[in-house]
């Protein structure tokens, strides 16, 4: 497995601004999110500021991968028991829904991505308590990052939280390495044994973005050829960063002015 090691300013100052682009987005439309609109609805939203206000290209849009129709929205926007991959549309969110938006775009050539979640109106207590698990299991694996730690310390650290919160992990996805392109080495499983898997060093760039389930890991895919629930129709919740590996720890580059701050845990930034 080739890994790319982005070491040039050019490359580490582009991939810095695509990545707060993206994170932007995410702050630009969280206000939108209430009761009585459709998931259609906040993807032309931020497909608009995207393309006008940022002079972003987003990712999502006509992407298709081997096997795949070309995906047909510019985020993916996932709802209730929609674990990733939900195609916008119709669906008028009402109150209580929790959704996850993410969020990639490409400016000059380089890649950002970043999710998060939001509710229409008041959560119900569960779906606020798998956020918060979500949240937490992310930040969890981001703090195992630095030179010399491997990738399983990061998968596990986030299987443990997320089992003994009484929730479960979603092995078929994980996160990736992203710079010059969309999906890029390494993968970054969610779940696993610590001093597992590659070795993590200085340069290495890639997201971080657990996707944990309220009840059962398994999941089943919809006839759109995307969009992924979970088997047992539980909730699912997703957070996600992107990050730089540095000599002493990690950098997230996905940073906004309305970003939710990490938890009290972090202890590098």
């Amino acid at each position: 497995m080739s890994i790319k090691i982005y070491t040039s300013s050019r490359d580490l100052n582009g991939i810095r601004t695509a990545c707060r682009l993206a994170a932007e987005v995410l702050d630009y439309i969280e206000p939108f999110v209430q009761p009585g609109i459709t998931t259609g609805e906040l993807d032309r939203l931020c497909h608009e500021y995207m393309t006008t206000v940022q002079g972003t290209i987003p990712a999502p849009l006509n992407y298709a991968p081997h096997g795949h129709k070309p995906f047909p929205n510019a985020t993916c926007i996932s709802l209730n028991d929609v674990v990733c991959h939900g195609i916008p549309g119709g669906k008028i969110l009402k109150n209580g829904d929790m959704i996850n938006l993410d969020v990639t775009v490409i400016k000059d050539g380089y890649y950002g991505d970043t999710s998060r979640m939001f509710f229409a109106g008041q959560p119900t207590i569960k779906a606020k308590r798998l956020s918060d698990i979500a949240f937490t299991c992310m930040w969890l694996g981001i703090e195992q990052v630095r030179p010399g730690a491997y990738l399983g310390d990061i998968g596990h650290a986030i299987q443990t939280f997320a089992e003994k919160s009484g929730c479960n992990v979603v092995r078929e996805f994980c996160g990736h390495g992203i710079g010059r392109a969309f999906h890029e080495n390494p993968q970054v499983l969610h779940y696993g044994q610590p001093g597992t898997l590659a070795q993590i060093r200085a340069g290495m760039i890639f997201t971080i973005e657990p996707m944990i389930n309220a009840g059962r890991r398994e999941i089943r895919s919809m006839p759109d050829g995307w969009t992924i629930r979970t088997k047992d129709r539980s909730l699912s919740a997703q957070w996600e960063h992107t990050l730089l590996v540095t000599d002493t720890g990690y950098e997230i580059l996905t940073v906004s002015p309305n970003m939710p701050p990490p938890p009290d845990f972090v202890t590098r930034t």
